[in-house]
């Protein structure tokens, strides 16, 4: 829990410290150069758009499409190993117990957290609301306009009709990954922990929004750098 958490934080030190916050941002990518597939080369992002406008609603086929190409990425396989490891190292779940049995408990529910998540705040809760999964980089003004777009998104969202409406899927999935998730997690099943859990969920998918509004800037200075250092 507490790696999960210090996510947001080290997401918003990434931005801040690559970003000048007075600095305008280049332009957004057009929307036909190719979105980079992963953000830091692991990271899955195939739900970013970098533009809102012209607006073009995704289809029930698409929107299970990109919660799918999430949820099997290879990036999601790796993020799944790293917490399950943290989680074996803080000792998160005592009932699963330790050494290579342990831990094989520890992946396998890590990774089920991040499917199922993805699946009900991707594919179905959006299919049903008829709202969109993707996330619409801002790409212009301020670090902290961009960062103030990039949080909202988590608690507002596009319909399918071209209109703004609260994050249905975002909140009520991540609650009913939550919530399944308690049949697999055998310790701290309360609804105090349920909260927490929640809680953190929405701050790892708003660290996830910061990385993908900032990412082409970010990779813009890595590349110069790696350029100049040649």
């Amino acid at each position: 829990m507490l790696f999960h958490g210090r996510i947001l934080l080290v997401a918003l030190f990434t931005v801040l410290s690559s970003l000048s916050l007075g600095q305008q941002p280049s332009p957004t990518p057009s929307p036909a150069q190719p979105e980079d597939k992963r953000i830091f080369w692991i990271i899955p992002n195939y739900r970013t758009s970098p533009s809102l406008h012209p607006y073009k609603p995704l289809t029930p086929q698409e929107k299970f499409k990109i919660a799918t190409e999430d949820s099997f990425d290879r990036g999601t396989v790796a993020l799944a190993v790293l917490f399950a490891g943290e989680a074996q190292l803080t000792n998160a779940t005592p009932a699963f117990g330790q050494g290579v049995t342990g831990y094989a408990r520890y992946l396998g529910t890590s990774y089920a957290d991040f499917v199922i998540g993805d699946m009900m705040t991707e594919a179905i809760y959006p299919v049903m609301l008829h709202q969109d999964p993707r996330y619409f980089r801002r790409g212009t003004g301020s670090t902290w306009a961009r960062l103030g777009s990039a949080a909202g998104q988590i608690f507002w969202t596009h319909t399918d009709s071209d209109h703004m409406q609260f994050n249905l899927s975002e909140i009520i999935g991540n609650s009913t990954a939550v919530a399944i998730s308690t049949a697999y997690y055998p310790d701290n099943r309360t609804a105090t922990n349920a909260v927490s859990k929640l809680g953190v969920q929405l701050g790892v998918d708003m660290a996830s929004n910061f990385l993908k509004e900032f990412w082409p800037d970010i990779n813009r200075k890595f590349s110069r750098q790696h350029r100049s250092g040649r």
